[in-house]
C-alpha cells in the first residue's frame, strides 16, 4: 500500500514529539509492508530514514521553520491561503502555499492509496491532495488550535482550517480520548468518524546511551547535598501550564528546602518564566537550560528525579513516556492524554499548584514511593508498541478504501 505521509517534522529536526510519533509511526508502517513518502516543509538531511522517500517542499531551513510560530499560534497572524505569497518563504502561510504546490505535482504522477495528513500545518495539503486523486484522507490530530492556545480561544484562521480538514477526512485518528472528545464537542464531528489510537514508544531508539554526569554538573553537586530535582522537558507557551507549575515551585520549596527544578526547553514564555521565577523568590532554585536535543535532551531526563506535565491541554504526552524510562517518578495533569495508558502516576488539575506542590513533597521525602512508582510503571509503558499503531492503521487505511466506517 502506497501511503503519501505528509507532516511538519522529522527527527533531528522536530522540536517536539509530534515528529518523533511520526518517525516510529512511518518505520512500523514501512516494516509492516506499507510504501511511504514523507513530506516536510524544509530541506535537510534526515538520518536512518531509508525506510520511506522523504521529500522537502521548499528550500527553508529547519532553524527558519521553527520561528514562524508552528507550535504557538494564538499570537500569529495567519491569511487564508490563496492570499499567501507563494514566494515569501518568511511566513508560514507562504511555506504552506509551497507545499501544498508540492503536494500537487507529487501526486501528479504519485497516485496514493491513502494520504496521513499530521495536525493543522499539513491538512490544507491533504486536502487538496484527496481532490486531486480521489484517494482517502486520514487525518491524524496530535494537537488542536484550542491546545495550543490553553486557556485561551487561539487563532481563529486555524480553526477554520482544522474544521475543513476534519470535516473532508474520511477518517480522524486522534492520540487520545481527551483529544476525541475535543473534537467532537468543540467541531461537532460525529464521534464514529473519530478512532483513538494512542502513541507508543520505543525502547530501541534508548539503546547506546551513556549518561554524562558533567552536562548538568552543578545539579549533580546538589543532588550529592540530598536535592531533589524535578525537571520537564517542554515548549514554553500558555498550553504546557508552566505558570502554575513555578507556583507549585515556589509552594513546595516552602515546605521543603532541598528541591530544584529544571526547565528544559525555550518558546514565547521564556522571559516571562524567567521574571515570575524571580517574583516567587525561587529564582537560585529553577535551572533554564534553553531548548536541548540530543544529548543534552537525554541528560536533562537522566539527572532529573520526577517529572512534571502540567499542560493545561495536552493530548498525548511522549515525554512523559521517555521520563519514565530514565527512572523519573511521574505527576502529570489530568489533562494529559499520557494517563489514559499510565496508572503508576500521580495526577492533578493543572491550576491546582497546591495539590501538584504536595506531590513534588511526596515524592522527593519517600524513596519507597518514588521506587514503587518508577518500577510499576515500566509494566506499563512496554506494553506500548508503534508496531501495533502501525497495524491499527493499516486497518484504518483498508477500511476506508473499502468504504466501511468500522
Amino acid at each position: 500500500m502506497n501511503i503519501l505521509m505528509l507532516g511538519w517534522e522529522l527527527p533531528p529536526h522536530n522540536s517536539g514529539g509530534l515528529g518523533v510519533a511520526c518517525y516510529h509511526m512511518s518505520k512500523a508502517l514501512s516494516i509492516a509492508g506499507a510504501s511511504i513518502d514523507f513530506v516536510v516543509p524544509y530541506t535537510a538531511s534526515h538520518p536512518n530514514t531509508e525506510f520511506m522517500r522523504v521529500h522537502a517542499a521548499t528550500p527553508v531551513k529547519p532553524l527558519q521553520r521553527y520561528g514562524m510560530g508552528a507550535y504557538d499560534s494564538a499570537n500569529a497572524e495567519y491569511e487564508s491561503l490563496s492570499e499567501a505569497d507563494l514566494n515569501d518563504l518568511s511566513n508560514i502561510r507562504g511555506v504552506q502555499k509551497r507545499y501544498v504546490q508540492f503536494v500537487e505535482q507529487h501526486v501528479s504522477s504519485n497516485t496514493p492509496d491513502a494520504i496521513h495528513a499530521h495536525d493543522w500545518l499539513a491538512m490544507e495539503a491533504g486536502m487538496r491532495a484527496k481532490l486531486l486523486t480521489d484517494a482517502p484522507l486520514i487525518v491524524h490530530v496530535h494537537a488542536t488550535e484550542f491546545d495550543r492556545s490553553g486557556e485561551k480561544y487561539g487563532n481563529p484562521v486555524v480553526h477554520e482550517i482544522e474544521y475543513q480538514g476534519l470535516m473532508m477526512a474520511d477518517r480522524i485518528i486522534a492520540v487520545s480520548n481527551i483529544t476525541k472528545n475535543l473534537i467532537v464537542q468543540r467541531y461537532g464531528i460525529p464521534a464514529d468518524k473519530v478512532e483513538v489510537v494512542h502513541n507508543a514508544f520505543d525502547v530501541d531508539s534508548f539503546a547506546n546511551y551513556e549518561y554524562d554526569s558533567h552536562t548538568y554538573r552543578y545539579l549533580e553537586s546538589l543532588k550529592k547535598e540530598g536535592y531533589t530535582v524535578v525537571a520537564t522537558v517542554t515548549r514554553f507557551t500558555i498550553q504546557k501550564g508552566l505558570s502554575h507549575f513555578l507556583k507549585a515551585a515556589a509552594r513546595a520549596s516552602e515546605k521543603y528546602d532541598k528541591l530544584v527544578f529544571l526547565l528544559a526547553g525555550d518558546g514565547e514564555q521564556r522571559d516571562e518564566l524567567l521574571s515570575m521565577s524571580a517574583n516567587l523568590g525561587i529564582a537560585d532554585k529553577v535551572i533554564f537550560t534553553g531548548f536541548v536535543r540530543g544529548k543534552q535532551w537525554r541528560d536533562a531526563y537522566s539527572v532529573a528525579d520526577i517529572f512534571v506535565m502540567s499542560s493545561v491541554s495536552e493530548p498525548f504526552g511522549l515525554t512523559a513516556l521517555e521520563a519514565a524510562h530514565h527512572d523519573n517518578a511521574l505527576i502529570i495533569s489530568r489533562q494529559s492524554g499520557v494517563g489514559e495508558v499510565l496508572s503508576s502516576v500521580f495526577r492533578f488539575d493543572f491550576w491546582d499548584s497546591d495539590v501538584l506542590a504536595d506531590q513534588i513533597v511526596g515524592i522527593a521525602t519517600s524513596e519507597a514511593l518514588k521506587k514503587e512508582l518508577t518500577e510499576n510503571i515500566k509494566h506499563e509503558y512496554a506494553k506500548l508498541s508503534w508496531h501495533d499503531v502501525a497495524s491499527k492503521c493499516l486497518q484504518i487505511y483498508h477500511r476506508v478504501r473499502l468504504g466501511t466506517a468500522v
